[in-house]
């Protein structure tokens, strides 16, 4: 950890993390977390709305390049270095959450700069709320070509609330025109810090090698996923093309 050594947490003992895995590899758009955005990386506008999150203790990001770690420390922010072979965000996140006193630990991906503190705080306050949910993420309405766009995750959820399955396919089939449908799933998370030790502890389940989808582990492995209900998703940077249209989202921002 940088700069203090410390867990990055509070003396609360219900206190909550916002954890921001941030790799500089990426097949599409290789260090796109250090990309220009007006002025600043990328990272530091994900860390900033992270901080403006009601519930949250503390901030850090989690990565395995010094660029990255540079980059934070010039900002003010904290890091920590992790292993350059953890599989997902989520096994990076696990690796250094096994040192920290908080209790809970929210995922938040470090290349969605626009993300709202507001979704943060409600995957926070949840995991505050409700310890006995393992897992909490959110899901937004779906559009009608997001149902066979498989770069946008599904998720179809029981009368309680928990998910039932994640696909990128569509679902539930639409055999008559009225019924259910599904929500379109964010990739924030939220985890109480003994069930993410547990959840990276487990091999790789069938229909999450076959999905590309390591939330079916958790399903297949027995984890209820809480879905909390949230208004928009956030526009992610996977490519070139999408950071040149969140360039233009933050000027419309300025102008309107």
């Amino acid at each position: 950890m940088h700069p203090s050594g410390t867990s990055p947490s509070t003396e609360s003992e219900a206190s909550i993390v916002a954890a921001i895995p941030a790799r500089y590899g990426s097949e599409r758009f290789p260090g796109k977390v250090l990309a220009d955005l007006d002025g600043r990386p990328l990272v530091e506008h994900v860390y900033r709305r992270a901080e403006q999150a009601e519930g949250i203790a503390g901030v850090v990001v989690l990565t395995d390049d010094d660029r990255i770690a540079a980059a934070v420390d010039a900002f003010g922010g904290q890091w920590q270095m992790t292993p350059a072979d953890c599989a997902s965000g989520t096994d990076r996140i696990a690796w250094a959450a096994r040192e920290w006193t908080a209790n809970a630990i929210v995922n938040v991906q470090g290349d969605e700069p626009l993300i709202d503190p507001g979704a943060i705080a409600a995957v926070a306050r949840h995991l505050a709320r409700r310890p006995d949910d393992a897992v909490v993420t959110l899901a937004s309405p779906a559009e009608p070509a997001d149902a066979d766009d498989p770069n946008v995750v599904k998720v179809v959820v029981d009368a309680g609330g928990y998910a039932l399955y994640f696909s990128r396919a569509a679902i539930p089939y639409r055999r008559r025109a009225e019924g259910a449908a599904a929500r379109r799933h964010q990739g924030i998370y939220g985890y109480q810090r003994s069930a993410l030790i547990e959840i990276a502890a487990l091999a790789p389940s069938p229909l999450e090698r076959t999905e590309a989808l390591e939330q079916l582990r958790m399903l297949e492995n027995g984890y209820r996923l809480r879905v909390l209900d949230w208004p928009r998703p956030s526009p992610g940077v996977d490519t070139a093309e999408d950071l040149e249209r969140v360039r233009e989202l933050l000027a419309s921002d300025r102008t309107s």
